[in-house]
């Protein structure tokens, strides 16, 4: 099996290193040519909270030759229609397409490449990117052993491709098989906004936001929001970690109290992360907050649901976009203090 991992950097740098260990061909697609150098002088360096190494081969997207079996994407979505154009000429008929973004981009992604080369995947581990050639694991190890993908067909049917899939990525970290893909997306999508949002948000890695208690108020009211909005579109949410995400919609104030706690408890494993929205600001990138938080909002519109707290995550994420800033976390955090006091 030919594999390309479309976007090789914090998340694709770990995926590749893990895959070319485990002997399959892969190529490491990658437009930051510095990137591109080191990793084919150095191999691919994991360091974090484990530290492997792997030779591997990158190359720059006009590279590419012949055609790839299996792509696994990791790009970010604001890129999806022209790269994936740009792959056309590179799949075949079988080719499969594995969808590892954030968001909930399958339908675009299908509407490019075709329905029948979808497969859509979330990724469960965090990674950050230290510098050219290594990235760095922000999850326990033992937990991205166990749970570092969900993935899983359009039409929830376990086929025979989408174990070949899970074969591949199990050789990096556990695999596990969804039939409501769907739910799967939006349970990854309800903890991104939670954590991912607001580290882009305050300027802080996911440890600052639940040591600090309008932080971790306002990740419970995120998720709350999410929950509820997904529910009156449909959406069925997953367990993640076999935690069952949707136990986390609020019935009244007084559930807050133990809704926290539950989240410390879940995210602790990830408090080193810092969010890739936060790491864009940094480089005066723009974000993918509107494929993120901004789904929430706008899926929630003609429902009759208020979204204030995603609201704010968008606001203060694209306003950070606008000036080419990183938000300050003291001055952002009064803004949620001013919703929770609201409550």
């Amino acid at each position: 099996m030919r594999i390309a991992i479309l976007g090789a950097g914090s998340l694709g740098t770990i995926v590749g290193a893990y895959l070319a260990d485990g002997g399959m061909d892969i190529e490491l697609i990658d437009a930051y040519q510095e990137h591109v150098d080191a990793l084919n002088q150095m191999g691919a360096k994991v360091v974090g909270t484990t530290e492997f190494h792997a030779k591997v081969k990158a190359i720059t997207p006009d590279q590419k030759s012949g055609t790839y079996d299996l792509v696994l994407l990791l790009t970010k979505q604001l890129s999806n229609g022209t790269i994936l154009r740009e792959m056309l000429p590179f799949l075949h008929d079988e080719s499969i397409v594995c969808s590892l973004q954030n968001g909930i981009p399958e339908e675009n992604v299908a509407s490019i490449v075709g329905a029948e080369r979808v497969i859509a995947g979330s990724v469960e581990f965090g990674a950050t990117f230290i510098e050219p050639g290594v990235s760095s694991l922000t999850i326990e190890y033992t937990q991205f052993k166990k749970y570092a993908f969900q993935i899983g067909e359009l039409n929830g049917e376990t086929s025979d491709r989408i174990q070949r899939v899970k074969s591949v990525l199990d050789l990096v970290g556990g695999t596990h098989i969804s039939d409501n893909l769907v739910g799967t997306k939006w349970s990854k999508l309800l903890i991104n906004n939670a954590f991912s949002g607001l580290s882009a948000a305050l300027n802080g890695e996911y440890g600052d936001i639940l040591d600090d208690e309008v932080g971790i108020v306002s990740a419970v009211h995120i998720a709350d929001e999410t929950i509820k909005v997904g529910h009156a579109n449909g959406i069925e949410f997953v367990k993640m970690n076999g935690f069952d995400i949707a136990s986390l919609e609020l019935q009244s104030e007084q559930d807050i109290p133990e809704r926290i706690k539950t989240l410390r408890y879940v995210i602790e494993p990830s408090r080193l992360l810092k969010a890739s929205m936060l790491q864009d600001l940094e480089k005066k990138r723009k974000t993918e907050i509107d494929y993120i938080n901004g789904v929430v909002s706008s899926k929630a519109e003609g429902t009759g649901i208020a979204t204030p707290y995603n609201d704010l995550v968008v606001k203060l994420v694209q306003a950070a976009e606008e000036t080419q800033t990183v938000p300050d976390f003291q001055t952002n955090i009064k803004q949620f203090k001013h919703l929770v006091d609201g409550q």
